[in-house]
Formats: C-alpha cells, sequence, structure tokens
C-alpha cells in the first residue's frame, strides 16, 4: 500500500466513523431525521421493524463500513457502501435544512457542498486498485492470452497433423505397388 493510501484512507473514513457514532447514540434524533427514508425501508421488509433500529442499523453499517475503508480490508465494498450512505445523508440534510433565512441557505449549501465531496472521495476509494489491475483489464488480457494459445495450437496441429499426414501417404505408397494399368 502506498503511503498516500495509508493516510488518506483513514482520513477519509474518520468523518463517516464518527457520524455512525453519533447515529448511535443518537438513534431517536437520527431516526426523527431519517423519518421519510426509514419508514419507506420498514414498510418493504418482510419484517416488522421500527425507525429507531433501522437508525442503529445505518449508523453501525457507517461505523463498519468506515473501520474497513481506514483499515484497507474490503475497501472497496466497504467505499462502495459509504457512498450509497453518503449520498442518503446529503439528501437528507438537504431536505431538512433550514432554507428560510440567508443563514440557513449558506448552512444548506455548505452541508450539501461537504455531501458531495464526501460522496465524491468514498467513490474514487471504491475504484481504487491499489495499484494492481482490475477485474476488467485481467478479464480482457486473459482473454487475449487465451486466444493466441489457442492459434498457437492450432497451428501446431496443423503443421504436425500435416507431416503425419505424408509419413502416412508415403508408407501407404511403399506398401502397396503401383499398378500401371488400373
Amino acid at each position: 500500500m502506498s503511503f498516500v493510501r495509508f493516510l488518506a484512507r483513514p482520513m477519509l473514513a474518520s468523518s463517516f466513523v464518527l457520524a455512525g457514532m453519533d447515529k448511535l447514540k443518537n438513534a431517536d434524533a437520527t431516526a426523527t431525521q431519517l423519518s421519510p427514508l426509514l419508514r419507506r425501508a420498514a414498510a418493504s421488509l418482510p419484517f416488522q421493524t421500527d425507525e429507531k433500529v433501522l437508525a442503529r442499523v445505518l449508523g453501525g453499517t457507517q461505523v463498519g463500513a468506515g473501520i474497513c475503508l481506514a483499515l484497507g480490508k474490503g475497501s472497496r465494498l466497504a467505499a462502495t457502501v459509504l457512498a450509497v450512505i453518503s449520498a442518503l445523508n446529503g439528501y437528507v440534510e438537504w431536505r431538512s435544512a433550514d432554507s428560510s433565512s440567508k443563514e440557513g441557505r449558506g448552512s444548506r449549501r455548505r452541508q450539501l457542498l461537504k455531501n458531495v465531496t464526501l460522496t465524491g472521495g468514498v467513490l474514487l476509494a471504491s475504484v481504487d486498485t491499489n495499484g494492481k489491475p482490475g477485474l476488467a483489464w485481467r478479464a480482457e488480457h486473459l482473454a487475449a492470452d487465451a486466444r493466441k494459445t489457442a492459434g498457437h495450437l492450432a497451428s501446431d496441429v496443423k503443421r504436425t497433423t500435416g507431416k503425419q499426414l505424408k509419413k502416412a501417404d508415403q508408407a501407404v505408397r511403399k506398401a502397396v505397388p503401383h499398378t500401371a494399368g488400373a
């Protein structure tokens, strides 16, 4: 892992870990703030649950994904989860922010910019391959290598088969006398 990744991942993850811990501590306030989204989520689940439990699950997921990102363990998946959570947070904070005063609108704009920035950062982390080739590159090169190998094998088979047919033809000509009148 490069020095930049070693520093940047925990720095990016720290905001999510702290926000997730705050959601866990203040599950009532989180449930109230996220109420429209959590109500829809609770209604779509096949089992009975309340918004406060979902708020805790969301906070715990945010803490867990933030820790995984900071440690570099499953960091692409963790960053993807954090991107989704950050986008949801941005939407909810934008909706619930005060827009009646000039200060409120400025605060709302700053919160939106913060959330967009964090979402962009974790989106970049979600596609970071840590300097190693990604799956698409590996698959493309594996297919190219397979085509090249198959081409070589086909030409070898053709050459070997041609030689064997020539030897067999010569053996048959020697074994069977050629008749002039037939």
